[in-house]
């Protein structure tokens, strides 16, 4: 099943796209976001809504789409977790993830603006695949950590380079507002097999920068979810995004940044393309 997170008619809501349209679950719910609806009643009741009930209007009478989860309580992203990316930053492989967080105020949606900001002229896609839990829990182990996941979605980890790099900690390149896209949809776990491996593009203005399938990444999707865990409790609605391959604009030569007018997608098998263009804010 898909689910979707949009603006319509001046109101924020969420929904399970169906062949005959958008089931409008946010209104059953009298809920607005699909995180809240996740920590509330759970994957299964959400999922349950979408199969029984009867599409409220087309998936084009949308007025927008927003992040397709708008409000998870954490977001947690890997760093360095695909060889080729590790290579080309001259880095050296990790025993542990490395993992930095976002804030979901720094996201946006499918088909809306990317901001370049005036503070840089440096900003770059980062392709990834993002992870949302159904299910919360601490400790989690790698074994049960499937059970754990309501879904998967495209990401495009937008980062401010120079800011990135002011100094160790990456954090101000990595929330600067509206540079983190998420989705267009939320493809549920059970679309997706446990050891199949996706392909993950990314393009810019039509060209392949990046491409890599999911059996490349050095720390699994399990491993990131029991690597987290152990630090903290996650909770349904929480993103984990698991690492972009190697290709971003700042280590190619010459570099390639994001421009007003660029655009780019992120595409991944089975979850559609993510499409952004960039606006000078």
């Amino acid at each position: 099943m898909k689910f979707i997170s949009f603006s319509r008619n001046n109101a924020n809501s969420f929904g399970a796209v169906t062949d005959q349209g958008v089931v409008d679950i946010g209104a059953r719910l009298n809920l607005t976001d699909l995180g809240a609806a996740l920590r509330q009643v759970g994957i299964d009741a959400v999922k349950d809504l979408g199969v029984k009930s009867e599409a409220d209007f087309g998936l084009s009478e949308i007025d927008a789409y927003r992040p397709v989860v708008a409000d998870p309580d954490k977001i947690l992203c890997a760093g360095l977790n695909y060889d080729e990316h590790v290579q080309e930053t001259k880095r050296q492989r990790t025993e542990r993830p490395t993992i930095f967080m976002r804030v979901a105020e720094s996201q946006i949606g499918h088909e809306q603006a990317i901001l370049l900001p005036p503070e840089s002229d440096r900003l770059d896609y980062e392709g990834e695949i993002a992870v949302v839990l159904g299910k919360g829990g601490r400790r989690i182990s790698e074994d049960k950590a499937y059970e754990h996941i309501a879904g998967f979605a495209c990401y495009n980890d937008g980062s401010v380079r120079d800011w990135q790099m002011h100094t160790s900690q990456w954090g101000p390149g990595k929330n600067f507002e509206a540079t983190g896209a998420f989705g267009p949809t939320l493809v549920t776990s059970d679309e997706i097999g446990e050891t199949e491996a996706l392909k993950l593009e990314t393009r810019l203005n039509g060209q392949v920068m990046q491409h890599a399938t999911t059996d490349m990444l050095i720390f699994s999707i399990p491993t990131l979810i029991a690597y987290c865990s152990s630090f903290i409790t996650l909770k349904a609605g929480d993103v984990i995004v698991t690492g972009t391959p190697g290709g971003v604009g700042a280590k190619r030569n010459p570099p390639v940044f994001m421009k007003n007018g660029d655009v780019v997608e992120v595409e991944v098998s089975k979850l559609g393309v993510l499409r952004n263009h960039i606006r000078t804010e």
